[in-house]
């Protein structure tokens, strides 16, 4: 029985607690998949189902809540604009948790968190587009020039 345990402390101060949630679940929604330790990923999966429920509703009082939970203008949009009108049917279980092995060196337990139903080039979203051999030859020749 698990009477009276409120949360997982994840061997951290409270503060340090409360900041790696919010890093964690700023990147959930920027890349909409991310791979972390098993607890980790089983905190962050009612925070991040939270976050999609008070998007879901378009109050200020909501909008509010989230800049404050998320810390991030652009996350909280993306909850509010993106997210949340993909998951306008849907009552719950917005995110799922996978298990993803053990972690080299540590043998911690991995599991990949994501949203369902993700937007699979979220992932790519600060990759620099990497340049073909025709770009590189036209900016030398405009260098040269």
């Amino acid at each position: 029985m698990r009477h009276k345990f409120g949360y997982k402390k994840l061997n951290r101060t409270s503060e340090h607690r409360k900041a790696l949630i919010k890093n964690m679940l700023n990147s959930l929604i920027k890349y909409e998949q991310i791979t972390t330790t098993l607890p980790k990923a089983k905190v962050l999966r009612p925070q991040a189902d939270k976050i999609i429920t008070l998007g879901k509703l378009d109050t200020l009082h909501n909008t509010k809540a989230l800049i404050s939970k998320l810390q991030d203008i652009k996350s909280a949009n993306k909850v509010k604009k993106t997210l949340a009108k993909r998951y306008v049917n849907r009552k719950g279980g917005y995110t799922r948790i996978i298990k993803a092995g053990f972690r080299y060196g540590d043998n911690a337990p991995m599991a990949v968190i994501e949203f369902v139903d993700r937007d699979i080039e979220a992932k790519k979203v600060d990759r620099k587009k990497k340049e073909t051999s025709k770009e590189i030859k036209d900016k030398e020749k405009q260098a040269t020039a």
